[in-house]
């Protein structure tokens, strides 16, 4: 005999407290954190409570009686569903408020060290239309709101092109606009999914691996240059005539796209790292410039998605290094190399090391680019490549400069700096609570002298930070 769960409660007139981590507000209620997504501190809402753990619960506010005057109203119309941008109803200054107060909790918590005075967050100059990439995908299965769903309205297209849902692997809610990228994003997306509309293309599949539009990537960059990576599954005889034909009518519509590509991706995933890219019309790259310097931005390239906060972010770590034009820098997880290049002028040398081989070809082309021959790139694992052989090779950095992803370092890297022993470390993060863990396992020999916390991403829980310590 099967026992039905006993159903949650529902917690009437809560005041939202405080903001918590993943976009999330919180509530406390006997003892017990809630946390509670699309509200702010000074809510009072009913909560119904979705999951319940020992300690914890989540919970949904199903109504609201009192508005905070914190709040503001959302500029987009998508709000609530897509998942993207979830502190939009906090005014921008309490988003900066919030995310130093982030750094300063997770530094003090998990570091654990001491700590010195945390400069004032370096907040983003735009907060609409600021990032230079988007990607959009295509599902015959849309995403219906609860509005939708209640007006009894019937939907005969289930085509959709837009965001995946956050635990809805298959669906994507269709958009008509975004405010992350300027406009072309919307006429591009927009007009695409109109053309497939009035040509009866179809739409992907994601259980079935079928349907000919798949995926849609769009970059611009300060230069006025655009790319467009149109995904396709191109696996009937008809198929690629009328990827050809949608390409075309695109290259004509667009003329402001000057890199158009695509792919036949046959694949479970939607990752094109292991893909041909084809070119339909312009180049496969497009450039991006910083100061005096240009980097080529390939379809598979990795670039900050925020041009401008990237550069102050940038401008953050080479002040922390410290250079003289004397000094030996290792600049470790270099990607593309970009900061590698950014600080060259300002150093003797500089090595990047990195574990993805295309990504250090990048870096290589990148430093071509710009004259310059004082850097050298290394494709590898941290913790092999950097071994007592290879600074006996090249020399003992004066700096190390370090920007790992969102897991933070090894442990054996952590290890390997210590052993290289610089001077200086900067480290760069875009996730401080992992950031707090590794500066713990440095706490051993170098001290924290300075914390400068910059937001990249508004409208989002994310914040990065940068830190820089010197040898005890």
């Amino acid at each position: 005999m099967s026992r039905k769960k006993k159903p949650l409660p529902l917690l009437e007139q809560i005041e939202i407290t405080d903001v918590a981590a993943e976009g999330k507000a919180l509530a406390r209620v006997d003892g017990m954190v809630i946390f509670v997504p699309y509200v702010v501190p000074g809510d009072v809402v009913d909560l119904q409570l979705t999951r319940k753990k020992h300690s914890y619960a989540e919970a949904e506010a199903v109504k609201i009686y009192k508005y905070s005057e914190k709040r503001c109203k959302p500029f987009c119309k998508h709000y609530g569903v897509c998942g993207g941008c979830k502190w939009e109803i906090l005014p921008y200054e309490e988003q900066l408020t919030y995310k130093q107060q982030q750094v300063t909790d997770v530094l003090t918590r998990i570091g654990k060290v001491e700590l010195p005075d945390i400069s004032p967050i370096l907040g983003s100059k735009h907060i609409k239309q600021y990032r230079n990439k988007l990607e959009f995908g295509f599902s015959n299965k849309k995403w219906l709101t609860k509005e939708q769903i209640s007006s009894g309205e019937t939907f005969d297209n289930m085509n959709a092109v837009g965001f995946h849902i956050p635990g809805a692997f298959d669906k994507i809610l269709d958009i008509d606009e975004c405010w992350l990228m300027e406009d072309i994003n919307n006429r591009l997306r927009n007009g695409i999914r109109q053309y497939a509309f009035d040509n009866a293309l179809t739409f992907f599949d994601l259980r079935k691996q079928e349907g000919l539009l798949r995926n849609m990537m769009i970059r611009t960059s300060a230069t006025g240059e655009m790319m467009l990576v149109v995904q396709f599954c191109l696996k009937d005889a008809d198929d690629q005539p009328k990827a050809m034909a949608l390409m075309e009518w695109i290259h004509v519509n667009f003329p402001e796209v000057s890199s158009l590509l695509w792919v036949d991706n046959q694949k479970c995933n939607d990752t094109i790292g292991d893909l041909d890219i084809q070119i339909y019309a312009g180049h496969d790259y497009i450039y991006e410039t910083m100061e005096d310097l240009r980097f080529k931005v390939g379809p598979k390239s990795f670039y900050q998605t925020n041009t401008e906060q990237a550069y102050e972010l940038y401008k953050v770590a080479r002040n922390f290094a410290g250079l003289t034009g004397k000094e030996l820098v290792y600049d470790l997880y270099t990607g593309t190399g970009t900061i590698a290049n950014f600080v060259a002028h300002q150093a003797r040398q500089v090595i990047g090391i990195e574990y993805v081989p295309e990504a250090i070809e990048d870096a290589k082309v990148n430093a071509a680019l710009n004259k310059l021959d004082n850097t050298l790139f290394f494709a590898g694992d941290m913790k092999d490549v950097l071994n007592d052989d290879f600074i006996e090779q090249y020399g003992r950095p004066d700096v190390i400069i370090t920007d790992p992803p969102r897991a933070g370092m090894h442990a054996d890297v952590v290890n390997v700096i210590l052993n290289a022993a610089p001077e200086r470390i900067v480290y760069v993060s875009c996730n401080p609570a992992t950031q707090a863990r590794d500066l713990q396992l440095l706490d051993e020999k170098y001290k924290l002298v300075k914390v400068q916390p910059v937001d990249m991403f508004p409208h989002t829980q994310h914040v990065e930070n940068v830190v820089l310590l010197t040898r005890k």
